[in-house]
This record gives structure tokens, C-alpha cells and sequence, in this order.
């Protein structure tokens, strides 16, 4: 993508969770490359910083909505509003998610609940609007943000591995239902990135910056990826564990 032409039709984007970390950096980049941003999150406050950056860089311009998306109800009509507003859409991410502390001795139906409502039905009930649109118009491009952890069931947090590996899933059904219809659908695996989701993990490698991770999935987007390990090197690692034999995997304490 380049920042938009004086001639150029102006593009139109949604970000999903888009109040700090990665959010955050995908609206600050996709403003840069002249998009209209539509910022969705639960913190105002954030939310009106974001808009306040946003329109500094003179190019694309930043509309915030308040929005927790467990709130399915409202989703429906949200997402008419905010396509109506934005005069069109070309591309929606849905990057909200959280990683709640879970014990290793821990079984705790509200905290699983919430990570699964936030990471896997927030998204099916976004997504399923936007694929509806992108279906009838033959155009679009769809991305959702995994993770690496989805690809293999670990001790640390199962459920989150749960939701994780339900999203990408999720998306590749997607995905093969939309190719035919000229829509592009784009799964971002992405390792450790700095942000606050690292806080309930132990130890990390490979770390890389939001805005580092940000131009990687518009990259990934705008070429029309469909699996994409951000940074790439997760690639080959999560292709050695995906190959442990479960009877090892099982004893290992990540």
C-alpha cells in the first residue's frame, strides 16, 4: 500500500481492538498509507489519544467508536453506521483479544468464558458482517490476528489456545468460502510482540515492536497472504511443534 494520490479514491478500514498495541499501530499505519480508520475499542480515553495522533499525520483520518465486542446485539447495526460513515469499506482487522492469568492448577469457567467471548465470538460475530458485504460487493480484504499459540494445546492456558486455534480455523472456513468470490481472507500468527499482552508471560523471544508487527500485516493484507507468521521465523519453529509426538509435547512446561 502507498499513502494515498491526490486522484486516488480514498480506501476505507476498520480496526477492531484498536485502543493500544497492535490496534493502535494498525490505525497509525493504515492513516499513513491515507486510509479512512474507523477505531473501535473499549477505552475512550485511548480511543480520543488515538484519533488526536491519527489526525496529526495529515493523511488518512481516525472515527472512534466505543465498543465492547461481547456486545453482539449492537454489532449488526454498528457495523451499518460505521460502513456509512466511512463512505464504503476495503478492509476490516479484527485484533481484539486478551490472555487472562490463568494457574496451572486453575479451572476457572468465567476467566475461560471471557477469553473465548473476547478472541473467538467477537470475531465470528464482526466477521460474519463483514464477509456478508465483501460476498455481495465481490471485494474486500478480511484479516484476523491469531496467534502462535493456536497451533498447538499447551498446559498455560488451554483456553486460550482454545480460542486462538478456533479463530484460525474459523478464518481458513472463511477463506474458502470467499476466494470465489474475489474476497481475500488473511490469518496473522503473530510470535511475541511488545505489548501489554506479554505481561502474563514468563519469558519471551524474538520480541518485536507493535508498529514493527502493524506494517507486517498491512504488508501481508495488501499481498493477499493467507497464513502469515509474524515475524516469519515462527514459521519454521511452530513446524517443529506441531511435529513433537504428543507423548513428549504433554510433558513440557510452556
Amino acid at each position: 500500500m502507498s499513502a494515498k494520490r491526490p486522484l486516488e479514491p480514498q480506501k476505507n478500514g476498520i480496526v477492531i481492538g484498536a485502543s493500544s498495541g497492535i490496534g493502535a499501530a494498525l490505525v497509525k499505519e493504515l492513516a499513513r498509507e491515507g486510509y479512512n480508520v474507523a477505531a473501535l475499542a473499549r477505552r475512550q480515553k485511548e480511543l480520543e489519544a488515538l484519533r488526536e495522533e491519527v489526525d496529526g499525520l495529515g493523511n488518512g483520518r481516525c472515527h472512534i467508536y466505543l465498543h465492547d465486542v461481547t456486545d453482539y446485539e449492537v454489532i449488526p447495526a454498528l457495523f451499518q453506521q460505521i460502513t456509512s460513515d466511512l463512505g464504503g469499506l476495503d478492509l476490516i482487522i479484527y485484533n481484539a483479544g486478551v490472555q487472562t492469568a490463568v494457574a496451572h492448577d486453575e479451572y476457572n469457567f468465567q476467566k475461560d468464558r471471557g477469553m473465548l467471548e473476547i478472541n473467538l465470538l467477537g470475531a465470528v460475530a464482526w466477521l460474519n458482517e463483514a464477509a456478508a458485504r465483501f460476498e455481495r460487493t465481490g471485494s474486500g480484504q478480511i484479516v484476523g490476528i491469531g496467534s502462535v499459540a493456536g497451533d498447538r494445546g499447551r498446559i498455560g492456558s488451554p483456553i486460550y489456545n482454545t480460542s486462538k486455534a478456533g479463530l484460525h480455523t474459523y478464518l481458513e472456513g472463511l477463506r474458502n468460502r470467499l476466494t470465489r468470490h474475489g474476497v481475500g481472507v488473511t490469518t496473522i500468527k503473530p510470535g511475541f510482540i511488545q505489548t501489554s499482552m506479554l505481561d502474563n508471560v514468563p519469558k519471551t523471544f524474538w520480541v518485536i515492536s507493535a508498529d514493527e508487527a502493524a506494517q507486517r500485516i498491512i504488508r501481508a493484507a495488501d499481498k493477499g497472504k493467507q497464513t502469515v507468521y509474524i515475524p516469519a521465523r515462527w514459521g519454521l519453529m511452530m513446524l517443529i511443534i506441531r511435529h513433537i509426538p504428543s507423548f513428549i509435547f504433554r510433558k513440557l512446561s510452556f
